[in-house]
């Protein structure tokens, strides 16, 4: 099945039960039983919901995975693939990666007594050196947020196995239309589905998907336990987001490709950090473990003051948390995604004041290089 097909065909087609080509939204929290235990394989929406279900199954196939799990926020998935973890367990993780994701590991889950090292794993010699007695799983985003870093999975996946370790993958950025870290190695692949698989900043949701019948029994167990699920009709609103990636991501790349090459030759921008650019360092690599570069620009405009100017004259841009949408988003990782982060450390790993970044939507790219070039050259 080629992939534009399999975003429209991938998991649980339509309603059998009316014809519906939709999957109804089962608005209900409990489920009438025949007789104490005896289900129609439903009876409580916290542990499973046919809408849900409808789900699961679809990001289980789109990341080639054994299951799939739905979470009521990408924060919420992440959380709960951390929570296989035990207390005085080590991880090592991605050094730019999400403030969200510093912020739980750095704030909440070492308060319970899990520790993180935070390395650039684009160099697969510090992710080596990082490695501890205690260490039990690798996490990576590739591409990073925000400096758009990759990452080898292939190469991890086979380091993390020899020593024992889960290779744990966000693949929010790349989407399951352009990289699949299973087949590529990982054990288990997260999004938070608010971006991209959503696609229209409507909802708010999670995905996971394990390579293992094993990882899936953890995973379904931390899941109804906690119980940090998403309501029927996020889950709705994620399947008919997926029913359009293709085409949405298509487009967002070629803007993406035009944005980055427009911003690469102003003289205003400092640094352009795009993989789908030939001299970014890991743009070979991303070539080759994805079938696409995807949307997401960041750029140094030099200063906070020089962003501060370009975000009051930007019109199509919206200034906004977030990604992954229909239209294009603006933000400034220092004082927005990442603030979370304390300065020193924001500024070692390049998050500068004046760092833009930009999620790129399906508008017309002469429009977006317009807007841009106008608050530019001001």
């Amino acid at each position: 099945m080629k992939p534009k097909t399999k975003v429209i065909h991938a998991g649980i087609f339509g309603d059998d039960h009316t014809g519906a080509v939709t999957v109804p939204i089962y608005q209900t929290s409990t489920y009438k039983q025949e007789a104490v235990g005896i289900t129609k394989g439903y009876d409580y929406s916290r542990t499973a919901n046919p809408t849900r279900h409808a789900l699961e199954v679809l990001i289980k196939e789109l990341e080639y995975g054994k299951a799939g799990f739905a979470f009521g926020s990408g924060m919420a998935a992440i959380s709960s693939v951390l929570m296989l973890l035990n207390s005085g367990d080590h991880i090592v993780i991605t050094d730019d990666v999400y403030g969200g994701t510093f912020r739980v590991i750095d704030k909440v889950f070492k308060r319970l007594g899990i520790s993180a090292t935070f390395v650039d794993t684009s160099d697969q010699k510090k992710i080596e050196g990082a490695i501890t007695e205690k260490t039990k799983a690798i996490y990576l985003e590739t591409p990073t947020n925000p400096l758009l870093k990759i990452t080898d999975i292939k190469k991890t996946a086979e380091f993390a196995h020899r020593k024992g370790l889960l290779l744990i993958v966000d693949n929010t950025f790349a989407t399951p239309y352009w990289q699949h870290p299973l087949q590529l190695g990982a054990d288990i692949v997260l999004h938070s589905a608010t971006k991209y698989i959503g696609g229209h900043s409507d909802v708010v949701a999670g995905l996971v998907a394990v390579s293992s019948d094993e990882l899936a029994e953890k995973i379904g167990f931390i899941q109804n336990s906690v119980g940090a699920v998403p309501g029927p009709q996020d889950a709705w609103l994620l399947i008919r987001g997926v029913k359009t990636l293709a085409l949405r991501m298509e487009q967002i790349e070629a803007n993406a490709r035009k944005i980055a090459e427009f911003l690469e030759a102003h003289p205003k921008v400092v640094k352009v950090y795009y993989p789908g650019l030939e001299h970014h360092p890991g743009h070979e690599l991303a070539k080759s473990q994805a079938e696409g570069f995807g949307g997401m620009i960041s750029f140094d405009a030099g200063s906070g003051e020089a962003a501060d100017r370009l975000l009051a004259k930007v019109q199509y841009f919206t200034l906004a948390e977030s990604l992954g949408a229909v239209e294009s988003l603006i933000s400034v990782p220092a004082r927005m995604t990442h603030a979370s982060i304390p300065k020193p450390r924001r500024e070692e790993l390049g998050i500068t004041d004046g760092l833009i970044r930009l999620s790129i939507g399906i508008e017309d790219a002469e429009d977006l290089i317009a807007d841009l070039k106008q608050a530019l050259d001001d």
